[in-house]
């Protein structure tokens, strides 16, 4: 038997051309759209409006790859973490974040992660692959199924910040969004959607042309070259002035602020020096900073900063009119939290 395809890999050109060669009618292409976009089906025999006979050419030619296993880990903060055992048994974490105006969905793009960020748990993981477009949009769907289950509404806020860096999966993190904001779907708003990334500039550039009218966020955590290579190594490929070149040509094309995710290291980030540098490059495109507690993974160089620096920062960005906030984590006894994400079930590290 034949390698089968996901039938939702196929563009509504191709099902199109497909069901005109089986001799069926073009309107078919909108009734399958449905059931496995809208609906979210996981077998064509449940396509109660279509005949025996497609359903098994579907079948013949066709499969929908559903996930495996899904397993849930619940915090005493509310949050909810689901390992995803995909059809092919590799593994990915979603994460579902409910407060009293919002239930945000967390996801991954990648299993595992292309990059080598110093705090982040995951990038201890070997990038196996890319997800697929659909395999990122069944995370969402089946979130927010569990969302009106378990807080008795949809989920409000998507944010790209799972396993995974989105960027290096453009193409299938782009269609995915594109199937998330379909009227007749999900309906989920553009400015509701974030991407986070650590910064690719070229990728970023392409993103603008894309027209998604989502919000981007980027992993900056130091506006130093050195100090950034220290914790993210990967980012001497990067200098920051390509990244800050990059979010100007964003900005010029999408109008949309740049949201700027910053964890005060111990010794590494917390000085006048660095408060300073970020303070430049801030005034360079429009922004927003947000100020994120690190998660400790066990790596003995990096810790949370004092109270004090972390409020130093924030009274210089403050001064300067500079938008900035704190985000407390969530999830954290259940490895669930920023960073911390690596299939790893245990408490603690």
């Amino acid at each position: 038997m034949g390698y089968k395809k996901d039938i939702r890999q196929l563009n509504s050109g191709q099902l199109e051309e497909f069901f005109i060669n089986k001799n069926h009618k073009k309107y078919r292409v909108n009734q399958i759209s449905d059931w496995v976009w809208n609906k979210g089906v996981d077998n064509f025999s449940k396509m109660s409006n279509i005949s025996d006979d497609l359903k098994r050419l579907l079948d013949k030619n066709f499969v929908l790859n559903k996930p495996i296993e899904i397993k849930s880990y619940k915090s005493i903060d509310g949050t909810i973490k689901y390992s995803i055992q995909l059809h092919d048994k590799n593994l990915i974490e979603a994460v579902l974040i409910p407060s009293n105006k919002r239930v945000t969905a967390c996801i991954s793009s990648q299993v595992g992660c292309s990059l080598d960020c110093k705090f982040c748990a995951t990038s201890r993981l070997i990038r196996k692959r890319n997800l697929f477009c659909y395999e990122i949009f069944d995370q969402l769907f089946f979130l927010n199924e569990q969302s009106k289950f378990y807080f008795g509404r949809k989920i409000s806020n998507i944010v790209f910040m799972g396993m995974g860096e989105p960027l290096l999966n453009y193409k299938n993190v782009v269609k995915a969004i594109k199937k998330m904001k379909l009227k007749r779907g999900l309906n989920f708003s553009s400015k509701k959607i974030t991407i986070s990334t650590s910064g690719i500039p070229k990728v970023i550039r392409f993103i603008a042309n894309e027209d998604l009218k989502c919000n981007l966020a980027v992993s900056l955590h130091s506006a130093i070259q050195k100090t950034r290579e220290t914790i993210m190594p990967f980012s001497e490929q990067f200098p920051l002035e390509d990244l800050i070149d990059s979010l100007k040509y964003w900005y010029k094309i999408t109008k949309n602020k740049i949201l700027y995710e910053y964890i005060i290291f111990d010794g590494i980030n917390d000085d006048i020096e660095h408060i300073n540098a970020l303070i430049k490059i801030c005034k360079i495109v429009p922004c927003k900073v947000n100020f994120i507690e690190y998660n400790p993974i066990g790596e003995v160089n990096f810790k949370q900063c004092k109270v004090e620096k972390l409020k130093l920062y924030q009274k210089y960005l403050t001064n300067e009119g500079i938008v900035n906030t704190f985000r407390i984590s969530r999830g954290r006894d259940i490895n669930a939290a920023c960073g911390q994400l690596i299939n790893l079930n245990k408490v603690g590290w």
